[in-house]
């Protein structure tokens, strides 16, 4: 019963803590890319040590025992790294190289 309701509340912390790793890299205001970085990898590893100790709960009593790389939590865990890391870079590469292309092309005045 118990381990059940660690399970549960644990992968939701987890879940919780992808959130806010997402948020910190793509949502802050005013900041640059770098500061965005910095904060973004402290979310990481907080991220990973909660999706890592819910990965050992869900894999804690299974028959056979299941590698906690195939755990729901630490699946989830590299996907969102995976979606996060390609995205991040092609945004830094957005900003960096083709929006000052856009502030270029501005309608003139008459």
């Amino acid at each position: 019963m118990l381990l059940d309701l660690g399970r549960v509340l644990t992968f939701f912390l987890s879940i919780f803590s992808l959130l806010a790793l997402v948020d910190t890299a793509f949502f802050l205001p005013a900041t640059s890319w770098e500061e965005r970085l910095v904060a973004s990898i402290t979310r990481v590893v907080f991220a990973a040590c909660i999706s890592f100790f819910s990965g050992i709960l869900f894999s804690h009593s299974s028959r056979p025992a299941e590698p906690l790389s195939r755990t729901l939590p630490v699946r989830i865990l590299l996907w969102t790294l995976l979606a996060v890391i390609v995205l991040f870079a092609l945004a830094w590469l957005l900003d960096l190289y083709y929006v000052p292309l856009l502030w270029r092309n501005q309608p003139y005045v008459f």
